[in-house]
């Protein structure tokens, strides 16, 4: 929803930071019928991101998962499986300081509760399940993942590493898979380009579907 807070840009607004980009915060607002914007009456902070915004990578994150959600997402409708995740996202970034493995797991849920993800276990095209160090071939218009023999012209490669992450994302939650260093459970599927390669297949599908190319992506490139 979109909506007009009055006064919150003066210096003693009664709104404080509660207005800052990706805080979590509880709303009261009235709607008039006819009108497109609704008047925000009060705002109560639940949790700030300030400090993950201090740092320029994971502020990158933090906006490239705003702007997906904006984008996929359609207006006045109720999502919540998209709202936790977004959440539990923003707060693992905020929990590790590292933003590479939160990205990577948003964006490829965020395909997933899309309902834009394939098998990831067999060929979408002769049905033969793929082997755990076979690689696969990722067609993002029509997201179908095949194997070698299927392949055509214009696919992406997945590695056997970002297959095998991604069957584990969604499968493990994402604080063992941050933590895995330090308990010893996953360390071995988070392969930095892995994480990367996992991500921008991901984002691939995502601008496909929006049909856009998203600003903050442009900004994480620079970054790599």
């Amino acid at each position: 929803m979109r909506g007009v807070a009055a006064g919150a840009r003066k210096p003693k607004s009664r709104f404080g930071s509660t207005l800052e980009r990706m805080s979590h915060i509880r709303i009261w607002f009235f709607e008039r019928e006819g009108r497109d914007l609704v008047r925000i009456s009060q705002c109560e902070m639940i949790e700030s991101f300030l400090d993950v915004v201090r740092d320029y990578s994971s502020s990158v994150a933090l906006a490239l998962l705003s702007e997906i959600t904006e984008r996929v997402l359609p207006e006045r409708e109720a999502s919540d499986p998209n709202f936790r995740l977004l959440l539990l996202s923003a707060q693992t970034m905020k929990r590790t300081g590292k933003s590479e493995v939160p990205l990577a797991y948003f964006a490829l849920w965020t395909v997933k509760l899309g309902g834009w993800l394939p098998s990831l276990d067999r060929c979408g095209h002769c049905g033969r399940e793929l082997r755990g160090d076979e690689q696969g071939y990722f067609f993002t218009r029509a997201s179908a993942l095949a194997c070698a023999k299927c392949r055509v012209p214009g696919m992406r490669v997945a590695s056997p590493d970002v297959l095998r992450l991604a069957r584990k994302m969604l499968t493990e939650k994402l604080d063992r898979l941050t933590d895995a260093p330090a308990n010893g459970g996953s360390e071995s599927v988070l392969k930095g380009e892995a994480v990367k390669e996992l991500t921008g297949l991901m984002l691939d599908v995502i601008e496909h579907q929006i049909d856009r190319k998203l600003k903050s992506r442009e900004l994480l490139e620079e970054l790599a």
